[in-house]
Protein backbone atom coordinates (compact mmCIF):
# COMPACT_ATOMS: atom_id res chain seq x y z
CA UNK A 1 0.00 0.00 0.00
CA UNK A 2 1.07 3.57 -0.88
CA UNK A 3 2.40 5.62 2.20
CA UNK A 4 1.79 9.27 2.98
CA UNK A 5 4.26 11.35 3.17
CA UNK A 6 4.05 14.18 5.85
CA UNK A 7 3.14 16.73 3.39
CA UNK A 8 0.49 14.33 2.31
CA UNK A 9 -0.95 13.91 6.00
CA UNK A 10 -1.22 18.12 6.36
CA UNK A 11 -3.28 18.85 3.15
CA UNK A 12 -6.44 19.69 5.38
CA UNK A 13 -5.82 22.79 7.52
CA UNK A 14 -6.58 22.39 11.00
CA UNK A 15 -9.10 24.86 11.49
CA UNK A 16 -11.49 22.80 8.43
CA UNK A 17 -10.38 19.27 9.69
CA UNK A 18 -13.75 18.08 11.06
CA UNK A 19 -13.23 15.20 13.77
CA UNK A 20 -12.68 15.22 17.36
CA UNK A 21 -11.66 11.32 18.76
CA UNK A 22 -12.71 10.44 23.00
CA UNK A 23 -11.63 6.94 22.56
CA UNK A 24 -12.05 4.12 26.08
CA UNK A 25 -11.51 0.66 26.33
CA UNK A 26 -9.78 0.25 22.98
CA UNK A 27 -6.15 -0.30 21.80
CA UNK A 28 -4.93 2.28 18.86
CA UNK A 29 -2.66 1.37 16.32
CA UNK A 30 -1.19 1.44 12.85
CA UNK A 31 -1.81 -1.25 10.55
CA UNK A 32 -1.41 -1.27 6.74
CA UNK A 33 -0.44 2.64 6.77
CA UNK A 34 -3.46 3.52 8.55
CA UNK A 35 -4.01 4.32 12.05
CA UNK A 36 -7.29 2.31 13.66
CA UNK A 37 -8.84 1.26 16.96
CA UNK A 38 -9.20 -1.79 18.44
CA UNK A 39 -12.08 -3.02 20.61
CA UNK A 40 -12.70 -6.28 21.95
CA UNK A 41 -15.95 -7.66 21.47
CA UNK A 42 -17.58 -11.14 23.25
CA UNK A 43 -16.62 -13.19 20.23
CA UNK A 44 -14.63 -11.42 17.48
CA UNK A 45 -12.14 -8.49 17.77
CA UNK A 46 -13.37 -5.14 15.88
CA UNK A 47 -11.11 -2.68 13.76
CA UNK A 48 -12.13 1.44 13.35
CA UNK A 49 -10.46 3.48 10.84
CA UNK A 50 -9.47 7.02 11.93
CA UNK A 51 -8.98 9.32 9.16
CA UNK A 52 -6.21 11.18 10.90
CA UNK A 53 -5.35 13.97 7.69
CA UNK A 54 -9.19 14.85 8.61
CA UNK A 55 -8.87 15.36 12.65
CA UNK A 56 -7.96 17.84 14.86
CA UNK A 57 -7.55 15.74 18.41
CA UNK A 58 -7.62 12.65 20.04
CA UNK A 59 -8.89 12.12 23.59
CA UNK A 60 -7.87 8.52 25.37
CA UNK A 61 -9.79 7.62 28.13
CA UNK A 62 -9.93 4.86 30.54
CA UNK A 63 -8.55 1.28 29.44
CA UNK A 64 -6.60 2.85 26.36
CA UNK A 65 -3.53 2.19 24.76
CA UNK A 66 -1.45 3.49 21.52
CA UNK A 67 1.67 1.85 19.87
CA UNK A 68 4.80 3.51 18.99
CA UNK A 69 4.01 3.26 15.13
CA UNK A 70 0.55 4.98 15.68
CA UNK A 71 1.97 7.96 17.61
CA UNK A 72 4.42 8.53 14.50
CA UNK A 73 1.63 8.59 12.06
CA UNK A 74 -0.80 10.76 14.52
CA UNK A 75 2.52 13.47 14.81
CA UNK A 76 2.90 13.15 10.91
CA UNK A 77 -0.55 14.19 10.65
CA UNK A 78 -0.84 17.03 13.14
CA UNK A 79 -3.02 15.03 15.53
CA UNK A 80 -2.80 16.59 18.92
CA UNK A 81 -3.21 13.29 21.58
CA UNK A 82 -4.21 13.39 25.11
CA UNK A 83 -4.82 11.20 27.71
CA UNK A 84 -7.82 11.61 30.57
CA UNK A 85 -9.81 10.28 32.36
CA UNK A 86 -12.99 9.15 32.44
CA UNK A 87 -15.68 10.99 30.26
CA UNK A 88 -12.99 13.44 28.69
CA UNK A 89 -11.43 14.53 31.78
CA UNK A 90 -8.52 14.73 31.98
CA UNK A 91 -6.26 12.94 34.96
CA UNK A 92 -3.94 16.13 36.13
CA UNK A 93 -7.04 19.07 35.45
CA UNK A 94 -6.18 19.94 38.98
CA UNK A 95 -2.52 21.34 37.31
CA UNK A 96 -2.77 21.84 33.94
CA UNK A 97 -4.21 21.04 30.51
CA UNK A 98 -1.71 18.10 29.13
CA UNK A 99 -1.01 17.24 25.28
CA UNK A 100 1.09 15.40 23.20
CA UNK A 101 2.13 17.60 20.80
CA UNK A 102 3.78 16.73 17.37
CA UNK A 103 7.15 17.95 17.15
CA UNK A 104 7.83 20.41 14.00
CA UNK A 105 10.54 22.39 12.92
CA UNK A 106 8.20 24.12 10.32
CA UNK A 107 5.68 25.73 12.06
CA UNK A 108 5.39 29.41 11.26
CA UNK A 109 7.05 31.99 13.62
CA UNK A 110 5.61 34.99 13.05
CA UNK A 111 2.39 35.01 15.36
CA UNK A 112 4.99 34.03 18.40
CA UNK A 113 6.93 36.71 17.50
CA UNK A 114 3.84 38.67 17.48
CA UNK A 115 2.84 38.07 20.44
CA UNK A 116 6.07 38.04 21.94
CA UNK A 117 6.09 41.79 21.24
CA UNK A 118 3.22 42.82 23.46
CA UNK A 119 2.86 40.10 26.16
CA UNK A 120 5.87 41.21 27.90
CA UNK A 121 4.59 44.77 28.75
CA UNK A 122 1.54 45.14 31.19
CA UNK A 123 -0.97 47.57 29.32
CA UNK A 124 -0.37 45.59 26.01
CA UNK A 125 -1.17 42.23 27.62
CA UNK A 126 -4.34 43.46 29.23
CA UNK A 127 -5.24 45.09 26.19
CA UNK A 128 -5.13 42.06 24.43
CA UNK A 129 -7.29 40.36 27.35
CA UNK A 130 -9.99 43.31 26.85
CA UNK A 131 -10.28 41.70 23.26
CA UNK A 132 -10.83 38.36 23.77
CA UNK A 133 -13.36 38.87 26.42
CA UNK A 134 -14.96 41.31 23.51
CA UNK A 135 -14.46 38.77 21.05
CA UNK A 136 -16.20 35.96 23.41
CA UNK A 137 -19.03 37.77 23.79
CA UNK A 138 -19.42 38.85 20.25
CA UNK A 139 -19.29 35.47 19.41
CA UNK A 140 -21.85 34.25 21.78
CA UNK A 141 -24.46 37.12 20.40
CA UNK A 142 -23.56 36.01 16.52
CA UNK A 143 -24.15 31.98 17.47
CA UNK A 144 -27.28 32.50 20.02
CA UNK A 145 -28.37 34.59 17.28
CA UNK A 146 -28.36 32.35 14.50
CA UNK A 147 -29.01 28.70 15.90
CA UNK A 148 -32.53 27.89 15.15
CA UNK A 149 -31.74 24.82 17.48
CA UNK A 150 -31.21 27.46 21.06
CA UNK A 151 -33.70 29.42 19.97
CA UNK A 152 -36.37 26.62 19.65
CA UNK A 153 -34.98 25.86 23.50
CA UNK A 154 -35.76 29.55 24.72
CA UNK A 155 -31.88 30.77 25.01
CA UNK A 156 -32.09 34.30 23.33
CA UNK A 157 -29.76 37.07 23.42
CA UNK A 158 -32.25 39.48 23.35
CA UNK A 159 -33.59 38.17 26.56
CA UNK A 160 -34.82 40.84 28.90
CA UNK A 161 -32.72 39.31 31.58
CA UNK A 162 -29.21 39.30 29.51
CA UNK A 163 -29.49 42.94 28.57
CA UNK A 164 -28.01 44.33 31.80
CA UNK A 165 -25.68 41.89 32.49
CA UNK A 166 -24.16 42.34 29.18
CA UNK A 167 -24.16 46.57 29.09
CA UNK A 168 -21.90 45.82 32.55
CA UNK A 169 -19.64 43.37 30.91
CA UNK A 170 -18.82 45.64 28.14
CA UNK A 171 -18.45 48.57 30.49
CA UNK A 172 -16.84 46.86 33.51
CA UNK A 173 -14.43 45.22 30.39
CA UNK A 174 -13.38 48.23 28.99
CA UNK A 175 -12.66 49.72 32.16
CA UNK A 176 -10.90 46.95 33.81
CA UNK A 177 -7.11 48.07 35.02
CA UNK A 178 -5.81 44.94 35.42
CA UNK A 179 -6.59 41.03 34.73
CA UNK A 180 -8.32 40.48 37.60
CA UNK A 181 -10.48 43.27 37.02
CA UNK A 182 -12.10 41.06 33.95
CA UNK A 183 -11.84 37.74 35.43
CA UNK A 184 -14.38 39.15 38.05
CA UNK A 185 -16.39 40.48 35.27
CA UNK A 186 -16.19 37.37 33.18
CA UNK A 187 -17.25 35.07 36.44
CA UNK A 188 -20.35 37.42 37.58
CA UNK A 189 -21.79 37.42 33.73
CA UNK A 190 -20.68 33.49 33.73
CA UNK A 191 -22.85 32.81 37.04
CA UNK A 192 -25.74 35.25 35.07
CA UNK A 193 -25.79 32.74 32.24
CA UNK A 194 -26.01 29.87 34.36
CA UNK A 195 -28.92 30.66 35.74
CA UNK A 196 -30.49 32.02 32.39
CA UNK A 197 -29.81 28.48 31.19
CA UNK A 198 -30.33 26.27 34.18
CA UNK A 199 -34.04 27.99 34.23
CA UNK A 200 -34.71 27.82 30.73
CA UNK A 201 -34.39 23.94 31.43
CA UNK A 202 -36.09 23.76 34.19
CA UNK A 203 -33.12 22.78 36.26
CA UNK A 204 -33.53 23.93 40.17
CA UNK A 205 -30.82 24.94 42.38
CA UNK A 206 -27.79 24.33 39.88
CA UNK A 207 -24.44 25.07 41.44
CA UNK A 208 -21.35 24.76 38.93
CA UNK A 209 -19.59 22.35 40.85
CA UNK A 210 -16.19 20.60 39.04
CA UNK A 211 -16.33 17.70 40.97
CA UNK A 212 -19.81 17.46 41.13
CA UNK A 213 -21.78 13.48 39.32
CA UNK A 214 -25.25 15.76 38.34
CA UNK A 215 -25.39 15.76 34.28
CA UNK A 216 -25.28 19.21 33.45
CA UNK A 217 -21.66 20.06 35.63
CA UNK A 218 -20.94 16.54 33.59
CA UNK A 219 -21.47 17.64 30.27
CA UNK A 220 -20.01 21.15 31.21
CA UNK A 221 -16.63 19.57 32.11
CA UNK A 222 -17.06 17.73 29.08
CA UNK A 223 -17.77 20.42 26.50
CA UNK A 224 -15.05 22.39 28.34
CA UNK A 225 -12.38 19.98 27.80
CA UNK A 226 -13.44 19.41 23.96
CA UNK A 227 -12.94 23.33 23.71
CA UNK A 228 -9.50 22.58 25.08
CA UNK A 229 -8.71 20.44 22.79
CA UNK A 230 -9.43 22.89 20.06
CA UNK A 231 -7.46 25.39 21.60
CA UNK A 232 -4.44 23.24 21.76
CA UNK A 233 -4.77 22.74 18.39
CA UNK A 234 -4.63 26.25 17.46
CA UNK A 235 -2.31 27.39 19.01
CA UNK A 236 0.24 24.39 18.57
CA UNK A 237 -0.19 24.90 14.86
CA UNK A 238 0.63 29.07 15.04
CA UNK A 239 3.34 28.20 17.08
CA UNK A 240 2.29 29.98 20.33
CA UNK A 241 3.28 28.22 23.85
CA UNK A 242 0.79 27.52 26.00
CA UNK A 243 2.52 29.46 28.86
CA UNK A 244 1.75 33.16 27.38
CA UNK A 245 -1.79 33.77 28.78
CA UNK A 246 -2.90 37.24 28.81
CA UNK A 247 -6.22 36.34 31.68
CA UNK A 248 -5.43 33.24 33.48
CA UNK A 249 -2.18 34.70 34.92
CA UNK A 250 1.38 33.91 33.85
CA UNK A 251 1.81 31.20 37.35
CA UNK A 252 0.18 27.93 35.01
CA UNK A 253 2.07 26.69 32.02
CA UNK A 254 -1.27 25.73 29.99
CA UNK A 255 -2.91 29.09 30.70
CA UNK A 256 -3.06 30.42 27.33
CA UNK A 257 -5.24 27.31 26.60
CA UNK A 258 -7.86 28.55 28.89
CA UNK A 259 -8.15 31.98 27.18
CA UNK A 260 -8.92 30.56 23.76
CA UNK A 261 -11.06 27.76 25.10
CA UNK A 262 -12.96 30.66 26.69
CA UNK A 263 -13.76 32.02 23.48
CA UNK A 264 -16.42 29.39 22.77
CA UNK A 265 -17.40 27.59 25.87
CA UNK A 266 -20.59 29.89 26.44
CA UNK A 267 -21.78 30.19 23.14
CA UNK A 268 -21.86 26.44 22.36
CA UNK A 269 -20.87 23.99 25.37
CA UNK A 270 -22.52 26.31 28.07
CA UNK A 271 -26.41 26.03 26.63
CA UNK A 272 -26.39 22.45 25.35
CA UNK A 273 -24.80 21.19 28.37
CA UNK A 274 -27.89 21.96 30.05
CA UNK A 275 -30.18 21.52 27.35
CA UNK A 276 -28.74 18.10 26.89
CA UNK A 277 -29.07 17.51 30.50
CA UNK A 278 -32.50 18.06 30.49
CA UNK A 279 -33.05 15.20 27.52
CA UNK A 280 -31.17 13.17 30.16
CA UNK A 281 -28.46 12.39 26.75
CA UNK A 282 -25.88 10.02 27.38
CA UNK A 283 -22.55 11.17 26.89
CA UNK A 284 -21.32 9.97 23.50
CA UNK A 285 -25.17 11.94 22.25
CA UNK A 286 -24.02 15.10 24.08
CA UNK A 287 -20.36 15.09 22.83
CA UNK A 288 -21.52 14.30 19.47
CA UNK A 289 -24.15 17.87 19.91
CA UNK A 290 -21.34 19.56 20.88
CA UNK A 291 -19.02 18.81 18.02
CA UNK A 292 -22.08 19.21 15.65
CA UNK A 293 -22.49 22.61 16.78
CA UNK A 294 -18.53 23.74 16.44
CA UNK A 295 -18.44 22.84 13.36
CA UNK A 296 -21.66 24.35 12.70
CA UNK A 297 -20.91 27.66 13.93
CA UNK A 298 -16.55 27.31 12.48
CA UNK A 299 -15.03 27.32 16.43
CA UNK A 300 -12.02 26.42 15.57
CA UNK A 301 -11.70 28.86 12.17
CA UNK A 302 -12.72 31.88 14.98
CA UNK A 303 -10.18 30.57 17.20
CA UNK A 304 -7.80 30.92 14.52
CA UNK A 305 -8.78 34.10 13.50
CA UNK A 306 -8.99 35.64 16.73
CA UNK A 307 -5.42 34.50 17.66
CA UNK A 308 -4.00 35.63 14.54
CA UNK A 309 -5.78 38.98 15.11
CA UNK A 310 -4.31 39.61 18.14
CA UNK A 311 -0.85 38.46 17.39
CA UNK A 312 0.09 40.40 14.66
CA UNK A 313 -2.10 43.71 15.70
CA UNK A 314 0.50 46.67 15.59
CA UNK A 315 -0.06 47.59 19.49
CA UNK A 316 2.82 50.44 19.13
CA UNK A 317 0.31 52.10 16.61
CA UNK A 318 -2.76 51.45 18.30
CA UNK A 319 -1.00 53.65 21.76
CA UNK A 320 0.13 56.38 19.65
CA UNK A 321 -3.51 56.84 18.03
CA UNK A 322 -4.59 56.23 21.38
CA UNK A 323 -2.86 58.78 23.48
CA UNK A 324 -2.44 61.42 20.72
CA UNK A 325 0.97 61.17 20.32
Amino acid sequence: MEQFSPSDMKTILHSKRANMYYLEYCRVMQKDGRVLYLTEASKENQYFNIPIANTTVIMLGTGTSITQAAMRMLSQAGVLVGFCGGGGTPLHMACEVEWLTPQSEYRPTEYLHGWIKFWFEDDKRLQAAQQFQTARIDYLERVWSRDKDLKGEGFSIKDALLVAPFETFYQRTEAATKQSDLLLTEAQLTKVLYKYAANNVDISDFTRQHQSTDKANDFLNHGNYLAYGLAACCLWVLGIPHGFAVMHGKTRRGALVFDVADLIKDAIVLPWAFICAKENATEQEFRQQILQKFTDHKALDFMFDTVKAIALQDYTAQQIEEHGL
